[in-house]
């Protein structure tokens, strides 16, 4: 106890999306679409790149690590919001929220390492074809990955820590539907000045500069196009980093809306409704994104379907 009697917070009270409550049946139905959706389109591209020989390249080696860490992404989040949304429940354990903030910076953190992975797999296939094998070898892609992990979970337990240390007093509610850092930090009673510098240090390293290195590959390969243009080598292009350009912009497009512009301090439901889409709807339009635009899983997938129905 302080000494005005105020008691530390032992949970917290997440206020979910800002939606009326004779609207959450519906969206409750929606988002149970949109979250079985994820987890069944992503393990479904893992499926694929697992029995089909011709997908055991490197990148679909990347692509079947984002689908895992996409599926990963989702359900830190997802789960918990659905369970709230039909218990009427809205409360989080303290140490469940820490949890929560941790995964979620986890995840995030790795889906943005492997679309730099793939970006600079897209670089090399285009502007060093004839190297492509020797460079892009199963050590390297394998030490980009596991450098992916690694560097994610060193960002999500450095914040993860300086959070833990943080004192929360008094007002427990969260203008949020999980655990989110930014909304933690407000409510702190804390001075959170170190929390922020790290903050702007570690999304500096682990989004700003991943970003720029995909800016810079793409920059390169716009480059080696324009140095010889034809259709044919256009057409190459954007069948193979068109899928890889796509979720980029979802991915990087919706952190942009998120944390880089300004939204007024009395409303949170721009950041809650931003992060729906970064968390839940960027995860699960993925497999559509590469199912539809990739010709190696399209033909991976038509092998399965036809293999089923040979055998039934």
């Amino acid at each position: 106890m302080r000494n005005d009697n105020q008691s530390v917070i032992s949970e917290f009270i997440l206020l979910g999306l800002p939606i009326r409550k004779e609207e959450q049946g519906m969206y409750y139905a929606l988002f149970l679409v949109v979250y079985l959706t994820t987890v069944l389109g992503n393990l479904l591209i893992i499926l694929l790149i697992r029995l089909d020989s011709r997908l055991h390249t490197p990148m679909y080696f990347f692509l079947s690590h984002l689908a895992l860490a996409d599926i990963s992404f989702s359900s830190v989040t997802a789960p918990k919001m659905l369970m709230n949304m039909l218990t009427q429940s809205q409360s989080i354990s303290y140490a469940g929220c820490i949890s929560q903030e941790f995964f979620f910076l986890l995840f995030g953190g790795i889906d943005s390492f492997l679309l730099t992975s793939m970006a600079y797999d897209r670089y090399v296939a285009i502007c060093h074809p004839l190297h492509y094998n020797i460079i892009m070898g199963h050590i390297l892609c394998s030490l980009l990955v596991v450098a992916s992990w690694f560097l994610s979970f060193a960002a999500a337990l450095v914040h993860t820590l300086l959070l833990a240390h943080l004192s929360f007093y008094g007002d427990n509610t969260l203008h949020h539907f999980f655990c989110d850092l930014s909304a933690l930090l407000k409510l702190s009673s804390s001075d959170t000045a170190i929390n922020e510098l790290v903050i702007f240090i570690v999304g500096t390293m682990g989004i700003t500069l991943p970003f720029l290195c995909i800016l810079v590959s793409y920059g390169h390969i716009g480059a080696t196009i324009l140095r010889a243009p034809s259709i044919k080598g256009i057409y190459k292009a954007l069948s193979t980093c068109g899928s890889h350009l796509s979720v980029v912009t979802l991915y990087y497009g919706a952190i942009i809306g998120l944390y880089f512009v300004p939204s007024s301090n009395n409303t949170n439901d721009k950041d809650v409704i931003v992060a729906v889409v970064y968390s839940m709807v960027t995860p699960m339009l993925n497999p559509f994104i590469y199912s539809l635009r990739n010709h190696g899983l399209k033909g991976a997938l038509a092998n399965l379907l036809s293999r089923g129905n040979f055998s039934s």
